[in-house]
């Protein structure tokens, strides 16, 4: 236990980048360093995390306890990765209240960015080596970095790639009904379109409502987020202000760990400490909840040869997400020669030397602070 908590309290506090980012710092720890497990069942584990709902990072983290310590480790883990962004993203939000300003961080940021593109794309190359062992899954990652850089939706891009994989498994045999089965999850991510009934006043029970819907049925990126809480929060409910939502977003943005953290940032705004504590407990309760149930039957599923076709299909898409996210972020990122010179730096020293992600982050963010001082 006090292995996972001291792991996941490193990974929550340098984890900058967003999901592909944790999950590639997770692969390095998990996979390379300790040898908690193969590459193959971190891809399973990872397929399986991207077919529920919630934050995809958290709950990784959450099945690598469970796998680790069981149901204690679950809660170890995923607790002990989710509390330095929290805390982190409180201590801001009180800054916000009492300033009505953020810390100025964007030169220690502009050393993060590269330096997580050059750890996704680490992870990217390792767990690509698995997919790419059989040609249909290697071909269905290709497709998915094509089709979601043009903006096909992620968690559509999951299931169809399960669904041809496991079509190609049994390429010989007419699979009647498995597309309408398979196709249901996927109406979760439009359920939110519905208009909750106005409430001037946010109540600790509302508040914590409203996000436990959320952290219930948010799918795909976590840009998704943005709109849930546009047309709940700023639209209808007019708890948030447009000014105070951006900078909500920023906050989940540069702080480290998992990005709906910025529930607890809103809850501060909207209801001080309990509703920072409610919020963020609303949103991460279906996390562990979801991964509880779901963890138990991923070996059983990857022995079947029909849901076996569908995990190589979805590990594939995973993969092939993780590439098309690296892309986005190098496309923003990468603009003059410091971050390019950063992310180069930071790539040999994590392909040919294999530093630890702790220190390239760490690093990285002091040299982007100093090409900002030294940058006329």
């Amino acid at each position: 236990m006090k292995e996972l908590a001291l792991l996941f309290l490193k990974l929550g506090t340098i984890g900058f980048g967003g999901p592909a980012a944790h999950i590639a710092m997770m692969e390095d720890e998990v996979v390379r360093r300790r040898k908690w497990m193969s590459a193959d069942h971190f891809l399973d584990l990872l397929g399986a995390t991207n077919l529920i709902p919630g934050p995809n990072s958290t709950e990784m983290a959450i099945h690598i306890g469970y796998q680790r310590g069981g149901w204690k480790g679950l809660f170890v883990a995923g607790a002990s990765f989710i509390l330095p962004a929290v805390t982190i993203t409180l201590l801001l939000a009180r800054l916000y209240v009492l300033y009505g300003s953020l810390p100025h961080l964007q030169p220690f940021l502009s050393g993060i960015h590269p330096a997580i593109i050059a750890v996704i794309l680490t992870a990217v190359f390792r767990l690509g080596r698995s997919v790419s062992r059989k040609p249909v899954p290697a071909v269905l990652g290709v497709m998915v970095v094509v089709l979601n850089m043009v903006g096909i939706d992620e968690i559509l891009l999951l299931l169809v790639s399960g669904l041809l994989g496991l079509m190609w498994s049994y390429r010989h045999k007419l699979l009647q009904g498995t597309a309408s089965l398979l196709m249901i999850p996927s109406f979760l991510n439009f359920q939110s379109s519905g208009t909750p009934a106005v409430e001037p006043i946010a109540t600790l029970a509302g508040l914590g409502w409203f996000f436990l819907k959320i952290g219930s049925m948010l799918y795909g990126s976590g840009y998704v987020l943005v709109a849930f809480l546009q047309g709940g929060l700023v639209d209808t409910r007019h708890w948030l202000t447009q000014s105070q939502l951006f900078d909500a977003i920023a906050i989940g943005q540069f702080t480290p760990g998992p990005v709906l953290s910025t529930a607890t940032f809103i809850g501060y705004l909207v209801r001080g400490l309990p509703g920072a504590a409610i919020a963020t407990f609303g949103i991460f309760l279906p996390s562990f909840i979801f991964v509880l149930l779901s963890s138990p039957f991923i070996p059983r599923l990857r022995k079947s040869p029909l849901a076996s076709g569908f995990l190589d299909g979805v590990n594939a898409a995973s993969v092939g997400l993780m590439l098309a996210v690296t892309i986005k972020l190098a496309l923003m990122a990468l603009s003059g020669w410091g971050p390019w010179v950063i992310l180069l730096v930071a790539s040999a020293l994590v392909l040919r030397w294999n530093i630890n992600a702790a220190w390239i982050v760490l690093g990285s963010a002091i040299l982007g602070w100093l090409f900002h001082v030294l940058t006329p």
